[in-house]
């Protein structure tokens, strides 16, 4: 992008800058709020799952699309409600997500069926996909240039927190109260923001006036995520294929390539497809997405680890998985603090690179079952730093590589490959550990292994996850070059 064009946009965005300043706290408060609980929906469901199953007497397999459900169905409706915002305007259409989100989760809490849990958990997701999908261009937006890189590192911690929380906080509830609660606890929180988003919630933007609406775009785009997710769901439950794989992956194929077609034809496409000519944009989408799949690698095959390995109870080993999001909380607003003021074009590496040391380091460390914990402790500690640093000025970086104009698809689009980065996490932690057993001789459930062979797979696959890690730093550093 050339110099008069970035001129052009900083212009644009000071003058968009100078009304929104004076709540920015405020603003900033209310949209990391509604992606907390966006992101917390997504997995404090998973520690429910086992009361939700006796309590409507349905199977596991039944009862999991409570969880799947909402993720296919915001991680399909967010580039989708981005483009909406260009019409309604990013304040409206956050707002409105508030509302849906609230009345969805009051009627998950009522639900008397798991027919209707599930189609209200589907309403809730798309209340969800409303608010995530614009939040990270509301906040850049609301904060001068001089703040953006602080502020976009509170949406990391967010995401982070939410991410890793979910499950504890979602036991801690259910206990206490009953499943019910795990949704009834957004509702006074959810009637608090609209109340504040009326008064503070204020952004000057232009609304674009008649937009099209690209129905082939958003048809296509929604069934190949679906069939992408539901081919990585199957993935994960080992190598072989089976003819719904094949048959899934063959749908993905085709929709596709179908949306590329459209989208490449359409006079006002739902992904604007030259957003892929800046590579400022596209090396830190590649290095947010590995730094998703890395993470949610080492967050999956972890636990059964320090389980199966070390012997270690279900909350140990959630206090272990508290180390990343406490520093990460702290750390990636002060991050942003440093890239803002120094405007250091290597700092997203630096951070990828610590991560990816820290991973093959646990790897390392994790083939052996007598290593002593505080190493392994101390590498957790690495990855939370890593990721904190890399997370501000990665983000910042994205948002500012785009003309302002793009700015809605730039939120949604990164909002989509976070989600698609943490399925792929999920699906290759599985796929890549069966590997490491069979080529031990094993072929039985993760859960049934030897804690030898648990020992010697499971960091074989934390060190590919160094290895992702490694990949994004590199894509990071050549953004830094680039930039010179």
């Amino acid at each position: 992008m050339g110099s008069g064009s970035a001129d052009l946009m900083d212009e644009h965005q000071d003058k968009e800058n100078e009304s929104s300043s004076k709540d920015r706290y405020f603003v900033l408060l209310l949209v990391l709020t509604g992606v907390f609980m966006s992101v917390l929906d997504g997995s404090v469901v998973s520690i429910a799952l086992p009361t939700i199953t006796q309590y409507f007497h349905v199977s596991i397999a039944q009862s999991q699309m409570i969880m799947t459900g909402y993720l296919v169905t915001i991680t399909s409706l967010l580039l989708i409600f981005g483009k909406m915002a260009e019409r309604m305007g990013k304040a409206r259409l956050f707002s409105l997500g508030i509302a849906i989100f609230t009345a969805s989760s009051l009627a998950c809490g009522i639900s008397t069926s798991l027919e209707m849990l599930v189609l209200c958990r589907i309403f809730q997701a798309t209340g969800g996909a409303m608010m995530f999908s614009i939040s990270a261009a509301i906040i850049f937006l609301a904060f001068p240039k001089s703040e953006q890189g602080r502020a976009m590192g509170y949406i990391g911690s967010t995401v982070a927190i939410g991410s890793i929380l979910g499950p504890t906080l979602g036991g801690f509830i259910v206990d206490l109260l009953g499943w019910s609660y795990i949704f009834l606890i957004n509702v006074p929180i959810g009637i608090a923001q609209m109340l504040l988003s009326a008064k503070y919630l204020k952004i000057e933007e232009k609304r674009l006036i008649g937009l099209e609406a690209d129905w082939i775009g958003a048809l296509t785009l929604i069934t190949l995520i679906v069939s992408l997710m539901a081919f990585l769901g199957q993935l994960s439950y080992g190598i072989a294929p089976t003819q719904a794989m094949l048959l899934l992956a063959l749908i993905f194929v085709l929709s596709l390539i179908g949306f590329i077609i459209n989208e490449s034809r359409e006079k006002a496409p739902l992904l604007d497809l030259s957003i892929f000519r800046y590579p400022m944009f596209v090396l830190p989408s590649i290095s947010l997405m590995l730094y998703f799949v890395a993470n949610l690698m080492v967050s999956v095959l972890g636990p059964f680890y320090f389980e199966g390995v070390r012997g270690y109870t279900a909350s140990q080993v959630g206090l272990i998985y508290l180390i990343i999001p406490a520093i990460t909380v702290f750390g990636a607003p002060l991050a942003g603090i440093v890239y803002d003021r120094h405007q250091f074009r290597y700092l997203a590496a630096l951070g990828m690179s610590i991560m990816s040391l820290a991973m093959i380091m646990l790897g390392y460390l994790a083939s052996s079952m007598t290593t002593d914990i505080r190493l392994l402790l101390t590498c957790f500690v690495f990855m939370g730093l890593g990721g904190a640093v890399f997370q501000s000025p990665n983000n910042t970086e994205l948002m500012r590589s785009l003309p302002i104009t793009k700015i809605n698809i730039a939120s949604s689009f990164t909002a989509t490959i976070r989600n698609l980065g943490m399925a792929l996490g999920v699906s290759l932690s599985g796929l890549l550990v069966s590997m490491q057993m069979a080529q031990s001789g094993y072929y039985g459930s993760i859960s049934e292994a030897s804690p030898l062979i648990l020992a010697s797979s499971i960091s074989d696959v934390m060190m590919i996850a160094g290895g992702l890690c490694f990949i994004g730093a590199t894509a990071a550093v050549y953004r830094g070059m680039r930039s010179e």
